[in-house]
């Protein structure tokens, strides 16, 4: 990496059984006296939860590590059909296979015990399996351990990022590090190449996704739409308010939590991939669900994008249209803080009315407020659109002052670790 600054001379380190599962960290070693070391190897551990959000960060780091930084990653993922689901090349049924050059295992209840790489990732605070701990403290010198937090908007980040942790029993230290939209923390996640291939496709790529996908092109004045949420008292609501309207929208909507409550708006019995559905000034659109490339292309096509939890929320950002961000429904609605915080960051610079629209309909979707009307809502929000798509272009150019996250990983484990 240019102008990394790479730790040297550490002097005595014995050549490790780890350079069987990982040949590049051999090579990266030059005998046993005075060394030019670096921290090749990386495991990178994902326990999946009940959606995709935490696979789906996990492997778009992990291909980005192997790509933009030449690093040799295995990717320990604990429900193959969840990734399977976002990368469709994944084999539910292999315990090793190959991905856009990650090595991808199997993480079974009984571990498979492995040789530690030199980078450990504990992606959102899974916990690592006993014997990789003790095997972790056996090595000379210790792997760099680092705990891969959510990323929040949130100010007290800033605060607690990098800080270490030792383990209570082991020779080991753990750095908790938070991706954040502030300087002072771990930035957040995007390939280099991301803003011209968005570009590219804007400019010639549009009318293929559509064809592709058997969709006619938009109509001069109609809205297109994305949907990927999760359950929300306020669909129907606004699908109402949608049907209603003199402007027509076509809703596109991934096999994914809201159909069932999107079914049950339109009484019909089911909705599968490919039907479709017309209610006044409404069009809806059930897709099937989304791999990871082909959902950032989604994004990209329409004019406004509705989207959930922390992946595609960033991807939404990063492809500078107008979104509505739903936070992960917590407890005692503790989401509420953080979906304030990041709408504070997103609307600096907007003018005041345009401002209090935005914030009216996110705070609506995500139920701040209760039960609200989303007629109102929606009629207050449209006539902010134009206002509000210039804006999400000039925002996405800002999100690059915190640093790009797999950029300030590497910089992390080699110079301050």
């Amino acid at each position: 990496m240019p102008g990394l600054k790479i730790k040297l001379a550490r002097e005595g380190t014995a050549c490790c059984k780890s350079d069987v599962a990982f040949p590049e960290a051999a090579a990266a070693r030059s005998g046993c006296g005075s060394i030019d070391f670096m921290r090749k190897s990386w495991d990178i551990f994902c326990s999946v939860i009940d959606n995709y959000g935490d696979i789906g960060i996990a492997w778009r780091l992990a291909r980005q590590l192997v790509a933009e930084h030449g690093l040799t990653v295995r990717l320990w993922v604990d429900d193959l059909e969840a990734f399977h689901r976002i990368w469709p090349e994944i084999r539910r049924d292999a315990d090793i296979q190959h991905a856009c050059g990650v090595e991808v295992r199997a993480w079974h209840g009984s571990f498979l015990l492995a040789d530690p790489a030199q980078v450990v990732i504990e992606a959102f605070g899974c916990a690592l399996p006993e014997d990789y701990l003790q095997a972790m403290s056996t090595r000379s010198p210790a792997p760099a351990w680092i705990n891969l937090e959510y990323l929040s908007p949130e100010s007290w980040v800033v605060d607690h990022h990098a800080l270490p942790s030792p383990h209570p029993r082991l020779p080991l230290t753990k750095y908790f590090f938070f991706p954040g939209y502030l300087s002072g923390t771990g930035g957040i996640l995007a390939e280099r190449d991301l803003a011209s291939r968005r570009e590219r496709f804007q400019r010639g790529e549009t009318t293929a996704f559509w064809q592709q996908r058997d969709i006619p092109e938009p109509a001069a004045d109609e809205l297109r739409i994305s949907m990927f949420a999760y359950e929300n008292p306020a669909v129907a609501g606004l699908l109402d308010a949608w049907a209603a309207g003199q402007r027509a929208i076509t809703c596109l909507i991934p096999e994914g939590r809201i159909v069932p409550q999107v079914v049950a708006w339109s009484g019909r019995p089911e909705f599968k991939p490919g039907d479709v559905y017309e209610r006044g000034s409404l069009m809806l659109r059930i897709l099937p669900f989304l791999g990871q490339d082909d959902y950032d292309r989604l994004l990209w096509a329409c004019d406004i994008n509705f989207v959930r939890g922390e992946d595609s929320c960033v991807r939404a950002q990063w492809a500078a249209k107008p979104m509505v961000w739903q936070a992960y429904p917590q407890p005692d609605n503790v989401h509420w803080a953080k979906l304030n915080a990041l709408l504070e960051r997103h609307v600096a610079g907007l003018h005041a009315a345009e401002a209090a629209s935005l914030g009216r309909l996110w705070r609506a979707w995500n139920g701040i407020g209760g039960h609200q009307d989303m007629h109102r809502i929606w009629s207050e929000y449209l006539p902010c659109l134009e206002a509000l798509t210039r804006h999400a272009a000039a925002w996405s150019e800002t999100l690059a002052a915190a640093g790009n996250l797999a950029d300030n990983l590497v910089e992390f484990v080699e110079n301050r670790i």
